[in-house]
C-alpha cells in the first residue's frame, strides 16, 4: 500500500514544480483518513469494473493535490500502475485545442462565427467536405457542423492497421469523408466527430503559420509548467504503460496496443488535434484546474465556452459547449470537462465548480465488452466521496 497513495502540494498560484510525497498507510490513516477511503473506494470500483489499472488525481479548492493508483500497468508482467505513469488522454486532448482557439479569438485572429471557407476555402479539396460552404468555426467546436466521423470508417481503420509507420496528413484523414452526404444541415443537429477538430487544427495552423504542437508548447505546456504532458505523435511514447483494447479492436487487431519492441501497434500520430496527447493523471488534473478557473485564457470567455447545445447521446442532462462536455447531477450539480477514448485507454477530466475541484481519471483499457462499470461512473462515485463526505 505504501506506494499506492500519493499526495502533492503546489506552493504558489503560479503553479511551480511540485513534488510527489509518499506516506505509509498507517500515517495516512492517522492524519488523512479521507485519502485511505479514496484508495479503498478506487480499489473496490476498479476491481468491480474489471479494469486492469486505473489512476485518479484530484485538485481541491485550495489547490492541494492528491493522486491514487490501483491495479496493473502491465497484467502479464504484473507491474503495478502508479500516478507517475503516462496514459493516453484521447479526446480530452480537444480541450487544449479549444483553449488555443479561445486565445486566438481574444487576440482577434480567429472569428468563431466566420465560415470556415474564410480560412480554408482556397484549398483544392475544400468543396468536397460535407456542408463545406455553410460550416462556421463555432459549429466545428460544438460538433454541429454535420460532418461525420472519419476515425471509425472501416477503410480508415484498415489502412491505419496495415500501415503502422505511416505519418498521416490532416487532409488524408478528411479524404475518408469527402463527397459524403452531410449528417444534417449545418447548425441543425449534433453529432460527435473528431473530424471537426481536425479541421479546426488546420485552421489554427493556417492563421498562425505554426505547427499545432509548437503552439501547444509555446502557449500552454511551457508557460503553465505541464511537464508531464506530451504529444502522442509517434509510435514509441516514453513512459506510456501497456493498454488493452480487446481482441476485436479494429485499430491494430490486437488487444495489447504496445508491442514487444515498445512501439504502438498503430501510429497514434493520426489523432492530432482530435486528441493527440498523453500524460500523467496528476498533470491532467492540474490542466483542468488551470483551464476551468480562467488561467489559460480570458476568464470572461468561460461562459462562451460553456454555452451548450443538447448532447443527449453522451448521457441524460448532458450538453456540449466549445470543446467541453457539461453534465448535470442531482447530487453534485453541474460539472464539466471532457471524456476521452484511444485504443487501449480511457480518460475523464471534470471540474466541479460548486466545489472548485477537478477530478481526473485514466485507465489502460478500452475493452468495453469486459467492463462492468463505466469509468465516468467511477469518477462520479469518487467525487461524491470527496465532495459529499456526509452522504451515506
Amino acid at each position: 500500500m505504501k506506494n499506492k497513495i500519493f499526495a502533492f502540494l503546489v506552493g504558489t498560484p503560479a503553479i511551480k514544480t511540485f513534488a510527489l510525497l509518499f506516506f505509509p498507510l498507517s500515517l495516512l490513516a492517522q492524519e488523512n483518513p479521507i485519502e485511505v477511503k479514496i484508495q479503498q473506494k478506487l480499489d473496490s470500483l476498479r476491481a468491480a469494473g474489471n479494469f486492469p489499472g486505473m489512476v485518479i488525481a484530484v485538485r481541491l479548492a485550495n489547490n492541494k493535490g492528491m493522486a491514487f493508483a490501483s491495479g496493473y500497468a502491465d497484467t502479464t508482467k504484473k507491474t503495478k500502475i502508479t500516478p507517475g505513469d503516462y496514459l493516453m488522454q484521447g479526446s480530452v486532448g480537444k480541450t487544449y485545442v479549444a483553449a488555443i482557439a479561445f486565445q486566438l479569438y481574444k487576440e482577434g485572429k480567429l472569428n468563431f462565427d466566420a465560415k470556415i471557407s474564410e480560412y480554408l476555402g482556397s484549398e483544392s479539396w475544400f468543396q468536397r467536405l460535407p456542408n463545406a460552404k455553410d460550416i462556421t468555426v463555432r459549429m466545428l467546436m460544438r460538433h454541429t457542423s454535420g460532418v461525420m466521423r472519419y476515425e471509425f470508417k472501416d477503410a480508415f481503420t484498415k489502412d491505419l492497421t496495415n500501415q503502422p509507420d505511416k505519418t498521416w496528413k490532416p487532409v488524408e484523414l478528411l479524404s475518408y469523408i469527402f463527397d459524403e452526404k452531410p449528417s444534417f444541415v449545418a447548425g441543425k443537429g449534433w453529432d460527435y466527430a473528431d473530424t471537426n477538430y481536425i479541421i479546426l487544427g488546420m485552421i489554427i495552423e493556417k492563421i498562425t503559420g505554426e505547427k499545432y504542437y509548437d503552439l501547444l508548447f509555446e502557449r500552454i505546456l511551457n508557460p503553465f509548467q505541464l511537464r508531464q504532458t506530451r504529444p502522442s505523435n509517434k509510435r514509441k511514447l516514453p513512459g506510456l504503460v501497456q493498454g488493452y483494447a480487446g481482441n476485436d479492436n479494429p485499430f491494430g487487431k490486437k488487444s495489447e496496443v504496445i508491442d514487444e519492441n515498445g512501439d504502438f501497434i498503430i501510429n497514434p500520430q493520426f489523432e492530432w488535434t482530435g486528441g493527440g496527447i498523453y500524460s500523467t493523471t496528476p498533470d491532467l488534473a492540474l490542466w483542468g484546474k488551470l483551464l476551468y478557473e480562467g488561467k489559460v485564457f480570458d476568464s470572461s470567455l468561460l461562459s462562451l465556452m460553456l454555452d451548450t447545445v443538447s448532447a443527449e447521446e453522451l448521457g441524460p442532462h448532458t450538453g456540449y459547449g466549445m470543446g467541453v462536455i457539461v453534465h448535470s447531477s442531482q447530487s453534485l450539480g453541474v460539472f464539466y470537462g471532457h471524456s476521452g477514448f484511444f485504443p487501449g485507454y480511457l480518460a475523464e477530466m471534470y471540474y466541479f465548480p460548486q466545489y472548485k475541484t477537478v477530478i481526473a481519471l485514466q485507465t489502460n483499457s478500452s475493452d468495453f465488452k469486459t467492463m462492468k462499470i463505466y469509468d465516468l461512473k467511477i469518477l462520479v462515485e469518487i467525487a461524491k466521496l470527496i465532495l459529499l463526505p456526509g452522504d451515506k
